[in-house]
């Protein structure tokens, strides 16, 4: 039996991490092998096939040309880890698949920009920060997200008060919410990219959600 893909997952440094648990469990049933990377956890290699940069604290806005007096929780140890990371895939054409900040951080990464806060945005899509599917995503028709989750309309959560603002370097959003703010992207330039901004790690019991990490599985194998 072949060997599975390792893939590596970037998250926070606590001991106990609901996410990282999550992302490996999602990993698992996609058919790949989960490893940790954390400014704690080094896995002391660079033997990965894909990359899952996950969410967290607020990026810094240092290196979006954000607020640097708003009052954020932020993370620059994880922040210098994950763009480091990123770069590391983007030179390789290592598949990615950004999770909230991950998301947010990969747009920065390429160009990008971010809303520091989108509380004051909301009008039709209520804050209720949770890990139940509660809000309603569009996503483009014949993009790469939509056949991966086999439709245009998906229940997603919502643990977020930040979003991508402007795309970075050959991103194109493909996933809004009600109130027409970013909700995934993905790579236009032939990168197997996709950036989303909810936590499809804590939805795998959802079909259309395992199907993104089965995505990255299969172009970590290809």
């Amino acid at each position: 039996m072949p060997d599975r893909p390792r893939i590596g997952v970037t998250g926070s440094a606590r001991r106990w991490s609901p996410s990282w648990w999550a992302s490996r469990t999602a990993l698992a049933l996609a058919g790949a092998r989960a490893e940790r990377i954390s400014v704690r956890h080094d896995p002391g290699h660079e033997r990965f096939a894909a990359l899952v940069i996950g969410g967290g604290e607020d990026v810094s806005p240092e290196h979006y040309g954000g607020d640097l007096n708003e009052q954020v929780r932020l993370d620059p140890a994880r922040d210098a880890l994950e763009m480091r990371w990123i770069r590391w895939a983007l030179e390789r054409g290592t598949p990615l698949l950004g999770i909230c900040r991950g998301a947010q951080l990969i747009n920065v990464v390429l160009g990008g920009d971010l809303h520091q806060d989108i509380r004051h945005m909301r009008e039709l899509t209520h804050n209720r920060p949770g890990l139940l599917p509660t809000k309603q995503v569009s996503l483009t028709a014949g993009s790469h997200l939509s056949a991966i989750c086999r439709g245009t309309r998906i229940r997603v959560n919502s643990l977020h008060h930040q979003a991508v603002r402007h795309c970075g370097h050959q991103l194109e959003v493909v996933g809004r919410d009600l109130d027409q703010i970013i909700q995934a992207f993905e790579h236009v330039g032939g990168r197997s990219i996709i950036g989303v901004q909810w936590h499809p790690e804590y939805l795998f019991y959802m079909p259309a959600q395992l199907r993104i990490f089965r995505w990255l599985v299969e172009h970590a194998e290809a």
